[in-house]
Formats: structure tokens, C-alpha cells, sequence
């Protein structure tokens, strides 16, 4: 069986990664799982460059293929903040204040446009690595709706469900989600082993 290290210790990712590569022969682990606790430091400007430097940094020091995902809120409204610094928006990692500064910053504001954007890097041994990235549009909602997901989820309204992305079922999320899109263009450019093409 091969090991595929995702670069996170969000659970709720590693379950993505899971649910949309079913095959038997391959195992994800977080950071957690493979007791990976050196600091990486993303000083990128991009989304695609904070998941390079995540991808090969775990990938050199763990000798395994990694997966690392940066994705994140971007809202017109806001010049595309919170962006790079979605998880840290009001200063911690805590998705309640996050959500708490997003809806006092959008507060008469007519425009209500938004996109997750998902950067992925997928790392090999060697070093060699590729990067995709894609998004999801919706609109950002005055009152948080659903139980599902995580961040921003409560608050952005997808207009292909009607629903925001709490409300739906991670099978539903797994057809429009910028994560889900990316990982899609990724299998693209590998094999079933997640080896490149």
C-alpha cells in the first residue's frame, strides 16, 4: 500500500481526500498522523506558492509523495481578502472569529460575490512537482446556515444547491468544490498510484 502524506492536520481535508480518491491501494496520512511537527513556514504570495513550499519541504523531510492544499476565501467586495490568509483572517485559526470579522467587513456591502480558490501541489520523493489550481463561485451571507464543513462553509451560498456549503453533503460538496475541482485536474496528470504521467 502506498502512503500519500497530506500536508495538514485538518481532518476534515484528509476525509475529503478520502472520499474523492477511493483506491484500495493508497493511504493518506495528515502531518498529524506521521507525527510531523516542524514548522513550515508559508511566506508565499499566492496560493499556489504557500502549497509548493508546504509540498516540498514535508516531501524532503519525510521521503513520501505529498499533497498540500492551500485554498482560501476570496471576496470581491474585500479586494479578494481575506485570500492567502483565509485560516488566520482575525489573527488565530479560529473559524468563529474568522467568520465573525468577514461578516462585520461585508456589512453594506452591495456586492456579494465570492470564490474559494484551491491551490494543490503534489511532491514526489525525488522532489518533482506539479500544481493545479481551481475555484468555486458563490455569494457571502449575512447568517451562518448548516452543521457541514468548516471555515467559511456557513456563509457561502452556492446557487447550484441553493444552499450554503454547510448544508450540503460532502458527497454534493465533492461535485462543485474548489478542492474537489483541483483534485480532479490533479488525477488528471497522474496515475492511479499518483505517480505523473
Amino acid at each position: 500500500m502506498k502512503i500519500i502524506v497530506i500536508a495538514t492536520n485538518n481532518d476534515h481535508k484528509v476525509r475529503e481526500f478520502e472520499s474523492l480518491f477511493q483506491n484500495p491501494n493508497l493511504c493518506f496520512k495528515s502531518l498529524k498522523d506521521m507525527q510531523y511537527t516542524k514548522e513550515i513556514i508559508e511566506n508565499g504570495t499566492t496560493f499556489e506558492e504557500n502549497a509548493i513550499i508546504k509540498a516540498t519541504q514535508v516531501a524532503k523531510d519525510l521521503h513520501l509523495p505529498v499533497i498540500s492544499d492551500d485554498s482560501g476565501l476570496e471576496v470581491e467586495a474585500l479586494n479578494n481578502a481575506p485570500g492567502i490568509y483565509s485560516a488566520r483572517y482575525a489573527g488565530g485559526h479560529d473559524d468563529k472569529e474568522n467568520n465573525a470579522l468577514l461578516i462585520r467587513n461585508m456589512k453594506g456591502k452591495t456586492n456579494r460575490n465570492a470564490r474559494y480558490v484551491c491551490a494543490l501541489c503534489l511532491c514526489q520523493e525525488n522532489g518533482e512537482y506539479k500544481t493545479v489550481v481551481e475555484s468555486c463561485r458563490g455569494k457571502i451571507i449575512d447568517e451562518p446556515r448548516g452543521e457541514n464543513g468548516f471555515g467559511y462553509d456557513p456563509y457561502f451560498y452556492v446557487e447550484e444547491f441553493k444552499k450554503t456549503f454547510a448544508e450540503i453533503s460532502l458527497e454534493q460538496k465533492n461535485t462543485i468544490s474548489h478542492r474537489a475541482k483541483a483534485m480532479r485536474k490533479l488525477e488528471e496528470i497522474c496515475d492511479a498510484n499518483f505517480s505523473f504521467k
